[in-house]
């Protein structure tokens, strides 16, 4: 692979990255770490995610325990849990704070689903417009005649087969998720 394709490529996994994340963080009607892990929370003077101050665990399908290692920030954890607006209000128990994640109606599931065509949407934007900057790239090379014109058509060919094959993990990940959405 040409060395100008190589040097965009982290840019492709970067996108392919954040939407894996942003599916892995939208609520299912199961229990998942991933949901309140990166919360910020305002403790000790500092915004800090809920995973560096609290045991996060999964004990029932529908159940996650955040376990504040201090119990004195069990309040700001409460706060921002509700403040992140992710649909799930924490119980405090005293000790730890425990959210039951509500079962998904047949609308919640369709707002799901058209919440993740968005997300896709958004990546293949992405996608796209790193491939128009590596393309802009490729003709301004072989107008400066660092290139051939054989070369500038041979690096599009192969930045197309690039792009194809990322869109396809787009639609993989899409795909797998609204399956995920869709199952009772």
């Amino acid at each position: 692979m040409h060395s100008l394709l190589e040097n965009h490529k982290s840019k492709f996994e970067q996108t392919i990255a954040r939407l894996k994340d942003d599916l892995a963080t939208m609520r299912v009607g199961r229990a998942n770490p991933l949901l309140v892990e990166n919360i910020v929370i305002e403790a000790y003077g500092a915004k800090t995610p809920i995973k560096q101050l609290a045991s996060i665990s999964v004990p029932e399908a529908r159940t996650i325990l955040v376990q504040p290692w201090d119990k004195g920030i069990i309040k700001e954890v409460e706060k921002g849990i509700v403040a992140a607006n992710i649909g799930i209000n924490p119980v405090n128990e005293g000790q730890q704070l425990r959210l039951t994640v509500p079962q998904l109606t047949e609308e919640s599931r369709k707002e799901l689903t058209k919440s993740v065509s968005e997300k896709e949407e958004k990546a293949r934007v992405a996608i796209r417009q790193v491939r128009d900057r590596v393309k802009e790239e490729i003709v301004s090379q072989e107008r400066d005649k660092a290139i051939t014109e054989d070369d500038k058509y041979n690096l599009i060919k192969q930045l197309d087969e690039l792009v194809k094959d990322y869109n396809i993990q787009i639609k993989e990940f899409g795909e797998k998720k609204v399956n995920e959405i869709m199952t009772i």
